[in-house]
């Protein structure tokens, strides 16, 4: 009974909230692809943000855990290479970064340096907010390593006009200031948190490249369509949702779809649910009977699903 009250409930929930916006991700014609050899996984510390390396000076010296510089889109800073990238996937040309160098122990010391300048720049810039009133949340901050620059990481439900914070921050930190609104998704990947699962959060353990989330995918897999089940601790749909979405796909269109009314042993039956991974078809008669049938059980001809006695 109380399955039959969450779908009631579930149904009448607005799920554009916390679907991710499709018209934002980029379509990418397959030539726009390169298969570099020496392709390396990098990662922004401060951003968890994946960076796709390579370099034909160093990438034979190159091991996990190892310390370059790059130019990042924020400006030249120190990344942590994670690895190797056995396997050749298919990457944007424009994704991919020179290596410049590989990190000495002074770029290693001045980057701790600026670390601890960030705890107290975290301090200062909350004390700003408070005086210009205004409506942010700081996620992060970070000191570039060989730029005089400061990026400051928040987020707001609204537009901010920050142009006076900014102006503050200039005249106590001497250099540039960059100021950049995040996401919910972004904010997560940046502090990290463990999902429902128990496990790290995906977008901040795994990769900070995963594929849009639908509510579609959630139906597809049969899943509880209740917001506070399949949402994680951003508030968006779970990025797991993804990863088995395209098997459930496929495995359908083998199978036949609820809600399909079939004759069978003299009585017409409804399709009351399919389930791709044990093959098992409940169907609902009118006479009150509840049949479970293996799937393999079902052949279509003509376009028409049938179930023989």
């Amino acid at each position: 009974m109380s399955d039959i009250f969450e779908q009631e409930y579930a149904e009448s929930e607005d799920f554009t909230k916390i679907e991710d916006d499709y018209q934002k991700s980029d379509k990418v014609d397959s030539e726009d692809f390169v298969y570099p050899e020496n392709l390396f996984l990098a990662k922004l510390e401060y951003s968890s943000e994946g960076v796709y390396v390579t370099s034909d000076s160093v990438s034979g010296k190159l091991e996990n855990g190892d310390k370059v510089i790059i130019q990042t889109r924020y400006g030249k800073d120190l990344a942590f290479v994670l690895g190797r990238i056995g396997s050749g996937i298919g990457v944007k040309k424009s994704d991919i970064v020179k290596i410049e160098r590989l990190a000495n122990d002074d770029d290693i010391r001045r980057y701790r340096e600026l670390a601890a300048k960030e705890a107290e720049a975290f301090a200062v810039f909350k004390e700003k907010v408070e005086m210009h009133a205004l409506d942010m949340k700081l996620i992060a901050v970070h000191f570039l390593l060989e730029e005089q620059k400061a990026l400051f990481f928040f987020s707001s439900e609204n537009r901010v006009d920050f142009r006076e914070l900014v102006k503050d921050l200039v005249s106590v930190f001497k250099m540039r200031i960059e100021l950049r609104q995040i996401g919910v998704r972004d904010e997560s990947r940046i502090v990290g948190g463990l999902g429902v699962c128990g496990r790290p959060c995906c977008c901040h353990s795994i990769s900070d490249r995963l594929p849009p989330v639908s509510i579609k995918m959630a139906k597809e897999q049969n899943l509880s369509l209740n917001s506070m089940k399949i949402s994680g601790q951003c508030g968006r749909l779970l990025c797991c949702l993804s990863y088995e979405y395209n098997w459930y796909s496929e495995a359908r269109k083998n199978l036949p779809g609820e809600g399909l009314h079939i004759y069978y042993d003299s009585t017409n039956f409804r399709i009351t649910d399919v389930n791709p991974l044990t093959q098992i078809v409940k169907m609902l008669g009118e006479d009150g009977r509840l049949l479970e049938i293996p799937a393999k059980r079902f052949q279509k001809e003509g376009g028409k699903w049938k179930l023989p006695n």
